[in-house]
């Protein structure tokens, strides 16, 4: 397993102010058997110009060019299209991995035996430096227990395409993509396993998606009812719950 290819996917829009710390990031991983998809999502920065003068540098790392802005699950689509590793992890262009994210979570996997996993992570700032407030994971999530914690972070997790089939990796093009994506997982058999140490750091810009509580409420809900088709009174049981777990990770 640990001779095998990771492929990174990595959304980049207007992330010029990031992209170069990115890329250095990854190349500082203890595991070096990876290749890096970094797919520019119509940038109207010097995203893309950094990414070509790194494709220079390293032949591990590809710029995957889309013409037409579409959004980060979309362009997580088309890097999934374009990944030739058997591994497949997500990164957002402006978080960082610590250097022993992919080794570790390779051996986690292996120990495991799993097809799905993911770690906890930090909150950090606006320069990504830890603010010691760690979001903790559980060993185990199935899809009954995701759908009132939103605990797996979309930069942490790893898939062993050999034991899941890459559709289901795919993200609908919906708001909070990720969290449906991997409902769909769970709900279909799989079990996802935490590996509770710390190997990314989420930054949190003041102005941030995540920070506006109102359209978090509205997605989680829309993802309740519309995607899942739940019941009013399941859909509000597993609300309260969210909202209650989210309240306090943020504490």
């Amino acid at each position: 397993m640990m001779n095998h290819l990771v492929s990174i996917i990595v959304p980049v829009y207007n992330a010029g102010t990031y992209i170069e710390d990115t890329i250095e990031m990854v190349r500082c991983q203890t595991y070096a058997h990876w290749e890096l998809l970094l797919v520019d999502d119509a940038s109207s920065d010097d995203s893309r110009m950094k990414i070509e003068e790194y494709c220079k540098k390293d032949k591990r790392i590809s710029l995957i060019a889309k013409e037409k802005n579409e959004g980060a699950a979309l362009a997580r689509n088309t890097g999934i299209a374009g990944a030739g590793g058997r591994f497949i992890a997500f990164l957002d262009a402006d978080d960082m991995w610590l250097p022993q994210k992919l080794e570790k979570e390779l051996q986690f996997m292996e120990q495991k035996n799993a097809a799905f996993v993911f770690s906890s992570y930090e909150f950090g700032d606006e320069e990504a430096k830890g603010t010691g407030k760690v979001v903790k994971v559980p060993e185990t999530l199935t899809y009954r227990e995701a759908l009132s914690r939103t605990v797996i972070f979309t930069s942490t997790v790893l898939f062993d395409t050999e034991k899941l089939n890459k559709t289901l990796i795919q993200m609908p093009n919906v708001k909070s993509e990720d969290t449906a994506a991997w409902w769909r997982i769970l709900r279909n058999g799989y079990t996802a396993y935490g590996l509770n140490e710390v190997l990314v750091i989420y930054r949190r810009p003041r102005k941030s998606l995540s920070s506006n509580k109102l359209a978090a409420i509205k997605r989680i809900w829309n993802l309740y009812r519309r995607e899942e088709k739940l019941s009013l009174p399941y859909s509000i049981y597993n609300f309260v719950l969210w909202a209650f777990r989210a309240a306090l990770r943020r504490i």
